[in-house]
């Protein structure tokens, strides 16, 4: 029965792949791009899920399992911290600080916070008269609890306070993450479902109409083949405010304590622009390197015409 299950399983998530990928390679700009507020939250966090392309609403056992998927973090059955910083395209940057909490051996607790930096900007007036610079940024503080509801079966959610600031101006929001993972017994399958970004917009810059979250679902799996050192994962990714993408990512542990690590996102085809032949964008490498009870993890994601992308992670036990 339980094979059965797991096969079912990954026919559904490989029908869903199929389905998806005609939309995902009829390319041009969708009508709902740039509408949702708060558009920092749909950047990927973390090291090792980066350098696997985004892949990793099945997998979510290590702690960047706060940002993909809640239910995620109860694979840890220990406390845990993640500390990340992501050098991003122009001047933007950004990083997190996370701790995950174990008691009872069922339930988990959790708190973090993440944040990306716009940099500074030159203010001028109607005449391009230069009065001084000002800068910008997003915040979230974010709480978390996660349980086995069965010995295979995890639930999690995770609520967060949204702020951002622009020059004088600020919004605020509140939103809400969903999430569910099945392991099985061995560990060598998983899979997951994520609903993200659940919320409103509480104020924004000026006093027009509100704009919506950016509403994703994500849903994934992940596989350590029998007689291989690697681990394999892919997410389809549905977002309310553009099209459909994939991803799809690997890791390689035969080397431990080091790991190698490869990814593709199809959301890379947007980092291009009209007429490139940058073939690059979408594609993503890394490794991570296991020091005593804590992982250093680093990823480099190619962004065609809007340069590179840099994040350095550490994740483990405290």
């Amino acid at each position: 029965m339980r094979r059965i299950i797991r096969f079912n399983i990954c026919v559904v998530f490989l029908v869903l792949l199929a389905l998806s990928y005609p939309q995902v390679q009829a390319g041009g700009i969708n009508s709902d791009a740039g509408t949702s507020a708060f558009s920092f939250l749909k950047i990927n966090v973390g090291a090792r899920p980066v350098a696997m392309g985004g892949a990793f609403t099945g997998l979510a056992d290590d702690e960047n399992a706060l940002y993909y998927n809640p239910a995620g973090i109860v694979s840890l059955e220990r406390h845990g911290i993640i500390l990340g910083y992501h050098n991003y395209f122009v001047d933007l940057q950004s990083g997190l600080v996370g701790y995950i909490h174990m008691f009872r051996e069922k339930y988990f607790v959790a708190g973090q916070i993440y944040y990306l930096n716009y940099g500074d900007f030159t203010e001028t007036d109607n005449l391009c008269n230069i009065l001084g610079e000002f800068g910008g940024g997003d915040v979230a503080v974010a709480a978390t609890f996660a349980m086995r509801h069965r010995e295979n079966l995890f639930v999690g959610a995770t609520a967060k306070l949204i702020y951002e600031k622009v020059h004088v101006y600020s919004a605020h929001g509140v939103a809400l993450d969903l999430g569910i993972k099945y392991q099985s017994n061995r560990g060598r399958y998983s899979a997951g479902a994520m609903l993200q970004n659940l919320g409103v917009q509480l104020s924004n810059f000026t006093d027009v109409d509100k704009d919506g979250l950016p509403i994703t679902l994500r849903l994934g799996g992940a596989a350590r083949p029998k007689g291989l050192p690697v681990v394999l994962a892919g997410d389809l990714i549905i977002p309310t405010d553009n099209d459909i993408e994939i991803a799809i990512g690997g890791e390689y542990y035969e080397l431990k304590p080091l790991y190698l690590r490869l990814g593709w996102s199809s959301f890379g085809a947007n980092y291009r622009a009209t007429g490139s032949d940058d073939s690059w964008a979408g594609l993503s490498v890394g490794f991570g390197i296991d020091w005593k009870l804590m992982q250093l993890s680093y990823a480099y994601s190619p962004g065609a015409e809007l340069g590179e992308s840099h994040r350095i992670t550490l994740t483990g036990e405290i």
